[in-house]
Order: structure tokens, then C-alpha cells, then sequence
């Protein structure tokens, strides 16, 4: 069975993980973790203080700005590393969900009835790999 590796970015992932990011944003989920929601809080916070600054004609404009983008910047890529993450263990688990179904009975149940018959263990030794495959058993390392 050969295994293929997914890429970094794999598309149908990232566009999961877009939208995670932005549901991710619920009070519900940013309360789960604590830093997060600090931060979430911060954003919420100094997104209002902008509003206020530009209604007003006051303040310092371009410091709110940068520090409400920045914040925001943060909370949204912590969100999409933490979809990204699930996304690719969701994408392994399903894969190894069908590398299980494409067994079949076959694998499960043998023909014959499997003997195993260890021998030369002092041979090999303690600690070091041993192989066995039907019929032999090879003590070389692999």
C-alpha cells in the first residue's frame, strides 16, 4: 500500500478552515480557551474605541487602527491553525477509515490458521527487532 502525502495547503482543508476560523469566533467557542478570549476581548474592545475615535474626529487614529488590526489579525489566525489542525486529523482519520474498509473479510479471517513458532530469541537478542512473517522468522534488523 502506498501512502500518499497530502500538501501543506490542501485545498478543500483551507476552505474548511476559512470558514472554521470565522465560526470559531462564537463567545461559546473562544471561552474554551482562555488566552483567546483575552485577546477576542481586546479586539472587541478596541474595535469599539475606533468607532468612537472616528465618530468623535479624535484621538490617534492611525495607533487604533494598527492595534485593532493586529489583534484582529491574531485571534483569526489562531482560529484557522486550530481548523487547519482538525482539518488535516479529520482528513487522516477518514483516510485511514477506508484503508480499514478496503481490507475486506479476507484479511480479517485467513484461510489457513496462522502458527507462530518463535525461535532463536536468544539469537537475536533482547531489545533488538525481530520480523515475522508466515512460515519464518527473520531475526535481522530491518
Amino acid at each position: 500500500m502506498s501512502v500518499s502525502k497530502r500538501p501543506l495547503f490542501d485545498p478543500p482543508i483551507v476552505k474548511r478552515a476559512v470558514r472554521d476560523a470565522f465560526g470559531k469566533l462564537h463567545p461559546r467557542t473562544m471561552v474554551r480557551n482562555p488566552v483567546m478570549l483575552v485577546v477576542f476581548v481586546g479586539c472587541i474592545l478596541t474595535s469599539l474605541v475606533l468607532v468612537q475615535d472616528v465618530v468623535r474626529g479624535e484621538g490617534n487614529l492611525g495607533f487604533t487602527v494598527q492595534l485593532a488590526i493586529w489583534l484582529w489579525f491574531t485571534v483569526l489566525f489562531a482560529n484557522f491553525a486550530e481548523a487547519m489542525a482538525e482539518g488535516r486529523g479529520k482528513a487522516q482519520a477518514d483516510t485511514l477509515r477506508l484503508a480499514r474498509a478496503d481490507q475486506g473479510q479476507e484479511a480479517r479471517r485467513p484461510a489457513q490458521p496462522a502458527h507462530v513458532l518463535l525461535r532463536g530469541v536468544e539469537r537475536t537478542g533482547q531489545g533488538r527487532p525481530c520480523g515475522v512473517r508466515a512460515g519464518r522468522c527473520d531475526s535481522q534488523r530491518w
